[in-house]
């Protein structure tokens, strides 16, 4: 999970592109999967509904109430995710979001709806 962390925080400032995957652009779940990649974590493919469903179907899906360090956070409704973020803890998330915007350090933004816990 530290090391999901680290990689994703060696890619701040980074361009955000739509479909991006490294090693120079990211989109959300492009950034997400090779930051658990380089954990040794799968967690489902570039798309950030692949990503909750990869791992609520292992059991990993958690109550917002309870997230902690390193869990990912979705955003979206009726069971389609648009965002996905890793959360660092104190309210702030990890994130490549959106065009014209560089991967970020930022906090919880709108209303995430729903969490998963890659490792543990």
């Amino acid at each position: 999970m530290e090391t999901a962390i680290w990689f994703a925080s060696q890619q701040l400032g980074e361009p955000y592109r739509l479909g991006g995957a490294g090693p120079n652009v990211w989109d959300c779940s492009g950034l997400t999967k090779a930051a658990y990649a380089a954990a040794g974590i799968g967690i489902g493919t570039h798309s950030a509904t692949n990503q909750y469903y990869t791992l609520a179907g292992r059991g990993k899906a958690v109550p917002l109430s309870q997230i902690q360090r390193g869990d990912l956070l979705f955003w979206g409704s009726g069971g389609d995710y648009y965002h996905v973020a890793i959360y660092l803890g104190g309210g702030r998330i990890l994130e490549a979001p959106r065009e014209g915007v560089p991967v970020r350090e930022y906090f919880i933004w709108g209303s995430p709806s729903a969490a998963a816990r890659p490792a543990g």
